[in-house]
C-alpha cells in the first residue's frame, strides 16, 4: 500500500491515464476528482461490498431453491 500526502489542487496519477486530484479538505472529509477512461469503472467501496454481499445471497438462494426442488420432486 502506498500512502501519500497531498494538498488541495495537487494530483497523483495511477498509470498513464488515471488522475486523482484533491479538491477540498474539511475536518472529516476529503473531496477528490477522478479523471479516468470511460471503460474503467469507479465505484465507492461500500457499494462494491453491498454488491458482493447481494451476489453471495443470490447464489445461496439459488442453491436453496434447487435443493428444495430436489427434495419435493422425490
Amino acid at each position: 500500500m502506498l500512502v501519500l500526502q497531498r494538498k488541495i489542487g495537487q494530483s497523483i496519477y495511477i498509470g498513464e491515464d488515471i488522475k486523482i486530484t484533491i479538491q477540498d479538505i474539511s475536518s472529516d472529509k476529503v473531496k477528490i476528482s477522478i479523471e479516468a477512461p470511460k471503460d474503467i469503472p469507479i465505484i465507492r467501496e461500500e457499494l462494491k461490498l453491498a454488491t458482493m454481499s447481494n451476489m453471495e445471497a443470490l447464489s445461496s438462494s439459488n442453491d436453496s431453491v434447487a435443493l428444495l426442488k430436489k427434495i419435493f420432486n422425490k
